[in-house]
């Protein structure tokens, strides 16, 4: 369960490192960045689902007070 986190956030800062190479040397009208930029959000959206998931189904333990 950590390692499926670790690359996703892995994967969500380069998909967000590779958008700003995009805008900085892209100056046609290309897509590119905003291409990158909905991977990015459907990643964080898909990483938030699968740990609310995860709690949900036990694979990650609440706090105990």
């Amino acid at each position: 369960m950590r390692y499926v986190v670790i690359v996703a956030l892995v994967a969500i800062v380069a998909s967000l490192g590779s958008a700003l190479v995009f805008v900085m040397r892209d100056r046609s009208a290309s897509r590119r960045a905003v291409h990158a930029l909905a991977v990015r959000v459907g990643l964080s959206v898909a990483l938030f689902l699968f740990l609310m998931a995860g709690f949900y189904f036990g694979w990650i333990p609440g706090r105990l007070s």
